[in-house]
């Protein structure tokens, strides 16, 4: 078992900055990639960037450029630095993580919400 907890959501105006926190308790030698979700009001979720266990990084389109994710192994930590935001950034974020046996943890999601 895996256990996700997220930091760091809010409220900021377009341009604006946020850091987002996801850290990780219990079985956590058996984390493989980790990556950031986003759901929109009636839209589906959608992988916003991810990360391997060796570091290689990927992003949608969208944030490329503007949004940066990292990971601190040593303290079973997942960032998603949000640079220049827009009004469509507005979303609920969750973290997840998939484990080496294949196992997927949701994060309870934060809200993020960028005002024009």
């Amino acid at each position: 078992q895996v256990q996700l907890v997220e930091y760091g959501g809010g409220l900021v105006q377009a341009g604006g900055s946020l850091r987002l926190s996801c850290t990780a308790s219990g079985s956590i030698f058996s984390i493989n990639a980790m990556g950031w979700f986003r759901q929109a009001p009636g839209k589906l979720r959608e992988l916003v960037a991810s990360i391997t266990s060796n570091g290689y990084t990927d992003y949608i389109d969208s944030v490329r450029g503007r949004f940066t994710i990292t990971r601190d192994n040593a303290r079973n930590t997942l960032y998603l630095q949000m640079n220049s935001l827009k009004p469509e950034d507005t979303a609920i974020y969750y973290c997840r993580v998939t484990t080496t046996r294949g196992l997927v943890y949701w994060g309870q999601g934060t809200q993020v919400t960028v005002s024009s």
